[in-house]
């Protein structure tokens, strides 16, 4: 449904969900389905359309806290069964689950692993250790020097083996990607308009309208009031902006900001044996990730070390153009695989992620009755959308049933796994996570 069309009119609805990024559409779906009348607002032309469609839509089940794990170990389940998530007897026209498996190395760094398989044992993740020679057998032609710490080209022992090998690997056989990230916002669209959902593109909202502490509604840029008790606000590397439509404090401490990123595409050597269905690696030596990528490419990202500093910016100025990062990437994982061939004029993307403080999402209330938030997401929450679009749905309406969740926090069950997850964990008042990663593998 298109509310534009109704331009003019006095609009009410039960929820305004701000945004529609895969996160803004897996939340009105659940919404819908519980039978609020949604009403999602989206400056952009279509869902999907901002970070989503840049994601590298990676879905692995390792993260640096249990809680972290539980919610991508459940989105992996769901994505294996993406059809009947989106209760559709039609696979065609969906985004479709490529199964790749996902290798991590072990480094010193990442504790050779320890927090992450303890984390495995606990949810019954399977995987496997692959020794160094596995490693090579399933990636030709791979050097398994140690070059750690990860550096930029700037610096004069960029590219100087450390000493020592990469010694192996654990090997998540559950885990891949999903092959078109935009379209799966697309899907939670439709999915949600068959339940009433309405969505508003290429408008955006100009305030948060609050009377009593209590929110009322939004008002938009033509000036239109929509009237509604909940407001959730899931705008992506927009979010702080978002935040600052309120005329009153949400009362958060943990805070958001846009960071720049860039990914670099460049074709596989052919030694390497790299397709569609390529491994999926991620390398904290080198401090970069792998992942096939369009047209037979193979997709390097940066892992977020102390050398490729985080760039905040504004999400409505920044620079779309490649710089010399994307370059450092690429050389950076040709110390991995030295027959890589490198352009001087590399391809890619340069786009926007939302992430928090300590790089893990909120998923929560605020001070404000009504005012959700959906934020700090992008970078490393695709993989968990339709599981925060369910979180969610069950968040507000624990709250709107009168629940103190501040005091008492939801208990949300993740139902593949049977997992209880303590949403205190994505609390807009927690501390700084020390468990984080503290990069963008969460």
């Amino acid at each position: 449904m298109n509310a534009q069309s109704n331009a003019g009119k006095a609009l009410q609805f039960d929820a305004v969900i701000i945004g529609a990024g895969v996160i803004g559409c897996a939340i009105a779906f659940n919404l819908a389905k519980r039978g609020y009348r949604t009403l999602n607002v989206d400056k952009l032309p279509a869902a999907g359309y901002g970070s989503t469609s840049s994601s590298a839509a990676v879905i692995r089940t390792y993260y640096s806290t249990l809680d972290g794990s539980a919610m991508a170990y459940e989105g992996y389940h769901t994505w294996k069964s993406w059809p009947a998530y989106l209760e559709s007897d039609d696979a065609s026209g969906l985004a479709r689950f490529i199964e790749t498996g996902t290798l991590v190395m072990k480094t010193e760094a990442n504790g050779y692993l320890a927090k992450v398989l303890k984390s495995a044992d606990q949810l019954g993740i399977s995987y496997e250790y692959w020794t160094a020679d596995q490693i090579r057998d399933a990636m030709p032609g791979y050097d398994l020097q140690r070059f750690a710490p990860a550096k930029s080209m700037e610096d004069d022992a960029f590219g100087q083996p450390a000493g020592g090998e990469i010694s192996g690997g654990v090997y998540f056989p559950c885990g891949g990607y999903v092959d078109d990230p935009q379209l799966s916002a697309r899907n939670l669209k439709d999915a949600a308009e068959k339940h009433g959902a309405t969505f508003m593109f290429k408008t955006a909202a100009t305030e948060i309208l609050v009377a009593e502490n209590r929110v009322t509604g939004v008002k938009l840029e033509n000036g239109q009031q929509i009237s509604a008790p909940i407001v959730v606000n899931a705008g992506g590397p927009h979010s702080g902006k978002v935040n600052a439509l309120l005329p009153v404090d949400p009362g958060m401490t943990i805070r958001t900001r846009a960071l720049r990123q860039e990914v670099v595409q460049i074709p596989p050597p052919d030694d390497l044996g790299y397709s569609r269905e390529g491994l999926i690696v991620s390398d904290n030596d080198i401090a970069c990730y792998i992942k096939p990528g369009s047209g037979g490419q193979l997709m390097i990202g940066s892992e977020n070390p102390a050398c490729d500093a985080p760039q905040e910016v504004d999400p409505d100025d920044f620079s779309r153009d490649l710089s010399d990062r994307a370059l450092t990437y690429a050389y950076r994982y040709s110390q991995r695989l030295p027959s890589l061939g490198v352009s001087q004029h590399p391809v890619g993307i340069a786009d926007l992620y939302d992430a928090t403080d300590d790089w893990l999402p909120i998923y929560d209330c605020t001070d404000v009755g009504g005012y959700y938030l959906a934020i700090g997401t992008s970078g490393n929450q695709f993989k968990n959308a339709p599981v925060a679009g369910q979180l969610m749905a069950e968040l507000i309406g624990y709250c709107e049933t009168g629940n103190a969740h501040d005091e008492t926090p939801l208990q949300f069950q993740l139902p593949n796994i049977g997992y209880t997850i303590n949403t205190a964990t994505f609390s807009r008042k927690r501390p700084v996570n020390q468990d984080s990663s503290f990069s963008v593998l969460g």
